[in-house]
């Protein structure tokens, strides 16, 4: 193991297995905010969401209408949103939200001119969270925003290609104290000098103190034990955080990758992997593995579609198949590895979400859980344009050297400013 992918080992956690879940695929909001609106309707006690987007249009709309009833029938609702993905419609989320009872909170505020200069502002909140009563989870890629609309490009008649799954089990357990946990850190970083203050004149300061400790504690980092002996549904819930799960998400690819024998299909519209992923998939497909990337081709962001092309031709030299995904937008971040280790989550295989964001992934090890996700993937690149390895994707010569060292510095810049340390 060259040291690269030594130091990318010991700095992630590995993936903490449960078994006796359950897992159910769902295919974007059309599936996803019918599953949502059902749960919540039957919510008794409370409901726990985070989310990096909410525009309140279309089918959004239900999800809405089910939180802002749940809290008037007394669930205590709490709703954490970005700073940055939810500014614009902050204002209409409060009208809908906060009125009816639900309880708020913002992660990293954008609210004054010069919160765009603090420190850590491009670390965002990229999960997509939803616990009730401790019961069912929501996890994976789809924002509280309609399938056919786009903050940017407005509305389509095609539905964007996304992915989340409803949990139940053991593995709720972790992800309700992962998005309470965040939750609360929001509200203790809009109100820090009060409950210092708090704290200070209350009649129990320390116990005071440990009950706030409480609140914002994460579950531990897992060991990884034997997932062999647990019974099914086995599955993991992953993070990636800038304390102790900095490497996490990233660890459990390469990991499932570096022992692939058959097949390896990712899905990701945002793809630019460090060193150490892109050996793995160039290793991979040399020894007679199936690999197979599913990336956006109806663009949205032109800087990332160079930055996914810039390593085209690289990968496809090797074997890998590409395929870029033309009927809609593609916001889908999943991934399949031979028959029985499949992802669902937010993350997609870029610096922003493998070294920057605050992401969630559901790892899950079940044969019939990973032929569902196999067949909408394979469903997903008949409909998609396969990329020709004999043709060059980037220029060559100078022009296409310049190109990718571009794009190369754009990505060292940027992690460099929002403060990421380390190898990529």
């Amino acid at each position: 193991m060259r040291s690269a992918d030594t130091a990318l080992t010991r700095a992630a956690v590995r993936a903490q297995y449960s078994g006796g879940n359950e897992a159910r695929l769902l295919q974007g909001g059309d599936e996803l905010f019918p599953a949502m609106v059902q749960a919540i309707a039957s919510a008794r006690r409370e409901i726990w969401l985070a989310t990096y987007i909410y525009t309140d249009e279309g089918l959004v709309k239900e999800v809405t209408r089910a939180l802002a009833d749940a809290a008037r029938r007394g669930v205590s609702v709490r709703v954490l949103l970005d700073g940055f993905g939810c500014r614009v419609d902050m204002p209409v989320l409060r009208e809908a939200l906060a009125t009816a009872g639900v309880h708020i909170a913002v992660f990293r505020p954008l609210d004054r001119w010069w919160s765009w200069f603090q420190p850590g502002q491009l670390r965002r909140l990229h999960q997509k969270l939803c616990v009730v009563d401790g019961n069912v989870a929501f996890v994976g890629g789809v924002n509280l925003l309609d399938d056919r609309y786009d903050q940017v490009h407005g509305w389509s008649e095609a539905p964007r290609l996304d992915f989340a799954v409803r949990m139940k089990g053991p593995i709720v357990a972790p992800i309700e104290q992962a998005v309470r946990a965040l939750y609360h850190r929001a509200v203790l970083g809009s109100h820090f000098g009060r409950e210092l203050a708090t704290l200070a004149r209350g009649a129990e300061p320390v116990a005071r103190a440990r009950r706030l400790m409480k609140r914002l504690r994460m579950a531990p980092p897992g060991t990884g034990p034997d997932v062999a002996g647990l019974p099914p549904v086995r599955a993991a819930f992953v993070l990636r955080d800038n304390l102790r799960r900095r490497r996490a998400i990233e660890r459990s690819y390469i990991d499932a990758i570096r022992k692939a024998r058959e097949r390896v299909d990712i899905v990701s519209p945002y793809f630019y992997p460090g060193r150490a992923f892109r050996r793995v998939l160039r290793q991979a497909a040399r020894r007679g593995v199936h690999v197979r990337l599913l990336l956006q081709g109806k663009v949205d962001y032109r800087i990332a579609a160079l930055a996914a092309r810039a390593l085209y031709d690289e990968m496809l030299a090797e074997g890998v198949h590409i395929y870029e995904y033309t009927p809609a937008f593609l916001h889908a971040k999943v991934a399949l590895v031979d028959n029985e280790w499949a992802t669902v989550g937010s993350s997609n295989i870029d610096p922003l979400s493998l070294l920057l964001n605050l992401e969630a992934n559901v790892v899950v090890r079940d044969a019939a859980f990973t032929r569902s996700l196999a067949e909408a993937f394979d469903r997903a690149v008949a409909a998609s344009s396969a990329i020709d390895p004999s043709k060059r994707a980037y220029p060559t010569g100078v022009q296409g050297m310049l190109r990718r060292r571009w794009v190369a510095w754009c990505a060292r810049l940027y992690l460099k400013v929002a403060g990421a340390t380390g190898r990529y």
